[in-house]
């Protein structure tokens, strides 16, 4: 079982920046990627950034120059940096782990966390 605690959301003005954790617990062999995804009231969930296993980034056209995925292996954290934010940038932000080996041989499970709230006023 692997879980995923993600912090750092809250309230900020707009032009403002916020910096989301998801740290990673459990039996984690390998992860092929690990990202951020958001969902606001009434729309569908939606992906904001993703980092593979092999340091390949996407992210979402909206965010693009804005926002910035990493991690620190050592820790099992990755985060996301985000600037500038803007008031359609309002959403619960959830981590998700793609595909999770527990062992060599197991079969792969995605996880997602709990969800952080991130709200941008005007």
């Amino acid at each position: 079982q692997v879980q995923l605690v993600e912090s750092g959301g809250g309230l900020v003005q707009a032009g403002g920046s916020l910096r989301l954790s998801c740290a990673a617990s459990g039996s984690i062999f390998r992860v092929n990627a690990m990202g951020w995804y958001r969902q606001a009231p009434g729309k569908r969930r939606e992906s904001v950034a993703v980092l593979t296993s092999g340091g390949r980034t996407n992210y979402a056209d909206s965010v693009k120059g804005r926002f910035t995925i990493s991690r620190d292996n050592a820790k099992n954290t990755v985060y996301l940096q985000m600037n500038s934010l803007k008031p359609e940038d309002t959403a619960v932000y959830y981590c998700n782990a793609d595909n999770v080996y527990s062992t060599r041989y197991s079969n792969p499970v995605d996880y997602w966390g709990q969800g952080t709230q991130v709200t941008v006023s005007s």
